[in-house]
C-alpha cells in the first residue's frame, strides 16, 4: 500500500504476559510501521513494555502512549527515555499527558494545575534530553530542578519526538507550543483531526498520532459488528471533544443517556456511525478510511485490535498494509 502516513497497532494492555512479545514480533513481521504501548493504571508500565518490545523487534518504531506527567519526576523520566533512545536510536516516540483525572486522584497525583505541569515537564524533558542544564529554582512553577542535567555519556544522539497526549482546547494549544506532536485518543475522525489541528496551531512540523478501534474482515458486516466492542466508552463525558465536530454528536449523546449500560449503547449505535467512529470494514474500506485520516493531517494511524483473539485480529488488520 502506497500510503501518505504510517500505520501502527496498539499492544493490548491486558494481553497475557506470555503473548506480549510474540504479538510485537508478529506486528514487526507483518509490516506495521509502529507499535504503541499503553500505560493505564493497574496494568503494565509504559517504559518497561517499550524496552522489552524494542529489544525483541528489529524494525518497528515503538511509541509510549502516554506517560502521566503527575506520576513521575521529570529528571528520572529523562533518564529512562534517554536510555531507550541510546539503545534503540530512531525507534522511539514518547507521549506525555495529564493522565485520567480519576486515576491520578486515586493515587494522590492530580496536580493543582495540570496544564502548567504538563507544559513544564515537556519543556524540561526536552532540555534534559538535549544535554542542557535544567534549573527552575528561580521560578515558582510546578517543576523543581536545581541545576540538573544528564551526564554527557547518557545524552542520546537522536532525541526522540515528545508528543502530548491531550484532548481539550487549551491542552491542544499547549501541544502546539511545546511538543513535537499530539496523540489523539480514539475515536479519531477526520473532522476531529481538523478541529484539533486548528487548536494546536503549531508553527513548525507537528506529528499527529491517531488511535482508532479497528476491525477488518472480507465480510463488512462482520467487521462492523466486531468494531462495536471498541466503542463502548465513547459516550462518556471525557470523549465529548472527539464527537463535537460530528453532525450526529447530539444524537449520540442522547443515545448514551437512553442506554442503561455501555454494552447496550455499543449495540444500538447505528451502523453508519460505526463506519465513522472506527476503522472498520473490508480491507479496501479500511484503507479508504485510513486515506481520509491521512488527508486530514494524521501522520500515524494506530489501530486498536478488538475481539477475543488479539493475535487473530492482528493478522486481519495487516490486510490494510
Amino acid at each position: 500500500m502506497d500510503r501518505a502516513g504510517r500505520v501502527g497497532v496498539v499492544l493490548p494492555r491486558d494481553l497475557d504476559a506470555g503473548r506480549v512479545l510474540p504479538f510485537a514480533r508478529r506486528a514487526d513481521e507483518l509490516g506495521f510501521d509502529e507499535l504503541w504501548v499503553v500505560e493505564d493504571l493497574g496494568f503494565r508500565g509504559g517504559v518497561a513494555q517499550a524496552a522489552a518490545v524494542l529489544a525483541s523487534t528489529s524494525r518497528l518504531r515503538v511509541g509510549i502512549g502516554v506517560l502521566p506527567a503527575g506520576a513521575r519526576n521529570v529528571a528520572f523520566t529523562a533518564m529512562e527515555v534517554a536510555t531507550l533512545a541510546q539503545l534503540f536510536p530512531g525507534r522511539l516516540d514518547v507521549g506525555l499527558g495529564h493522565g485520567m483525572p480519576a486515576w491520578m486522584r486515586s493515587v494522590g497525583q492530580w496536580p493543582a494545575s495540570p496544564l502548567a505541569l504538563l507544559e513544564a515537564q515537556l519543556v524540561a524533558l526536552a532540555d534534559l534530553l538535549r544535554g542542557a542544564r535544567a534549573d527552575t529554582t528561580a521560578s515558582a512553577g510546578p517543576v523543581r530542578l536545581d541545576g540538573v542535567r544528564l551526564d554527557p555519556s547518557a545524552v542520546p544522539a537522536h532525541v526522540p519526538p515528545l508528543l502530548a497526549g491531550v484532548r481539550g482546547a487549551r491542552s491542544l494549544a499547549l501541544s502546539g507550543r511545546v511538543a513535537d506532536g499530539t496523540v489523539l485518543a480514539e475515536p479519531t475522525t477526520p473532522e476531529y483531526v481538523r478541529a484539533a489541528l486548528a487548536r494546536v496551531g503549531a508553527a513548525r512540523p507537528h506529528r499527529v498520532v491517531a488511535y482508532n478501534a479497528a476491525a477488518v474482515n472480507p465480510d463488512e458486516g462482520a467487521a462492523l459488528a466486531a468494531a462495536r466492542a471498541g466503542l463502548e466508552w465513547i459516550g462518556e463525558p471525557d470523549w465529548a471533544p472527539h464527537l463535537e465536530p460530528l453532525p450526529f454528536a447530539a444524537d449520540l449523546a442522547t443515545l448514551r443517556r437512553e442506554c442503561g449500560t455501555r454494552e447496550e449503547f455499543a449495540r444500538r449505535v447505528p451502523e453508519e456511525w460505526v463506519r465513522r467512529l472506527a476503522v472498520a470494514g473490508t480491507p479496501d474500506g479500511a484503507r479508504a478510511r485510513l486515506g481520509e485520516l491521512f488527508a486530514a493531517g494524521v501522520t500515524s494511524a494506530v489501530l486498536i485490535p478488538v475481539g477475543a483473539d488479539p493475535e487473530q485480529e492482528l493478522e486481519q488488520l495487516a490486510a490494510v498494509l
